[in-house]
């Protein structure tokens, strides 16, 4: 299970998603993450709390005509993206 960790926010400013470092965090990562509507939808997950396989199967039901191969690569390369910002749970 992936989580957010804390200190990173998701703000927008106009049409842009960003997650922007605050507090403790701010001192590791000096810096800004740009998603794209399908990241800060995938950000938002992780947020709750989400697995690999929970993100691929939103991205499933959430986009008409994609199969589960490249959903799965491309939750990949967004949690990849964005590692900096994640904590690994162990699972619940």
């Amino acid at each position: 299970m992936l989580k957010t960790k804390k200190g990173f926010l998701l703000r927008r400013l106009g049409n842009e998603a960003m997650v922007v470092a605050i507090g403790e965090a701010s001192k590791s990562f000096n810096g800004m993450i740009r998603l794209n509507d399908t990241g800060a939808f995938y950000w938002k997950e992780l947020e709750k709390g989400s697995s690999e396989d929970d993100l691929t199967a939103k991205t499933l039901e959430r986009y008409d005509g994609v199969d589960e191969a490249a959903a799965r690569q491309d939750v990949r390369a967004f949690l990849a993206s964005v590692a900096v910002a994640l904590d690994e749970l162990p699972d619940a």
